[in-house]
């Protein structure tokens, strides 16, 4: 297997090719673009550094896709060096719209994946839950406030037991067995959150954690939700932690983004149930014949 595997060691090279990306995307920035998402799937995408004066990350997609995602923006690269770095690749993938637009029509082709998608909200649509559509998380919260008054405190490693322990319960409430969903890589951010630049809340109903979650801002005020674990058993513990960060972080949130559903259908409808404002693509791109 060519390239390197991802390390601690390569996160500065790595997340500031990406900065550079990221740079100027606003809202629209796509929550794959961190070297903490990166890192913390490593495993379930074969994620691999290629260095030199091009540097990319291969990987395969969740539908198994070979993929190269470049870290420079498509349009500085010679074709050539294109070229040669889509050998053993099915595509150049994830590319923002804003990058693709660069491109000659004639010399690229690109194709989009819905299950690929991120979903963007506004952040004001958690802090009241306006409107008849969203009736039912508000009603949901107040079902939560009626059985507990949650205890939410800023996430911190003190706090790193309590959200193992929400993430076990999780994990049985799901009838996942021990490596299933992304457990590990969830362990991994409760004990690395300082490091990976991952911040949020841990909310308990008196000494009982109820659910957790992490999240990491991409750009001013625009949030991409790592991780987000509550527990089943209390019904409104998720529309309430999404309201408690929006309306509680130390700093002014005004996006939140929930990352793509993977074709699946529970998480396509739990997103969708909270109304984005939008999906953003991530382009596959590849180079004409």
């Amino acid at each position: 297997m060519s390239g390197l595997p991802l390390t601690l060691a390569l996160r500065e090279p790595i997340e500031e090719a990406l900065l550079r990306l990221r740079e100027g995307s606003a809202e629209h920035c796509l929550s794959d673009h961190a070297f903490a998402n990166l890192y913390l799937f490593r495993d379930a995408h074969d994620y691999r550094y290629l260095p030199g004066d091009w540097p990319c990350i291969s990987g395969r997609a969740y539908d198994g896709t070979r993929h190269l995602m470049p870290l420079f923006a498509l349009h500085d690269a010679p074709l050539d060096v294109l070229l040669q770095l889509l050998d053993g690749h099915d595509c150049l993938y994830p590319i923002a719209q804003r990058h693709v637009e660069r491109l000659s029509p004639s010399q690229f082709r690109h194709w989009t994946s819905a299950d690929d998608a991120d979903y963007l909200f506004e952040a004001r649509q958690f802090s009241d839950y306006p409107g008849r559509a969203l009736a039912r998380k508000r009603n949901q919260v107040r079902q939560l406030l009626a059985t507990c008054v949650p205890r939410s405190v800023p996430f911190e490693m003190a706090a790193a037991e309590a959200a193992q322990q929400v993430l076990r319960g999780w994990m049985a409430q799901k009838g996942k067995a021990h490596g299933e969903a992304d457990e590990s890589a969830c362990l991994e951010a409760i004990a690395e959150a300082s490091t990976f630049g991952l911040e949020g809340f841990i909310h308990f109903a008196g000494d009982q954690p109820l659910g957790f979650v992490l999240a990491q801002e991409l750009q001013p005020g625009v949030f991409v939700m790592r991780f987000a674990k509550g527990l089943d058993s209390h019904v409104g513990i998720y529309p309430f932690m999404f309201q408690h960060f929006c309306r509680s972080f130390a700093r002014p949130v005004r996006w939140l983004n929930f990352e793509q559903d993977m074709g699946l259908a529970g998480f396509r409808r739990s997103k969708r149930s909270y109304g984005p404002a939008g999906l953003i693509p991530k382009l596959r791109v590849a180079l004409r014949a």
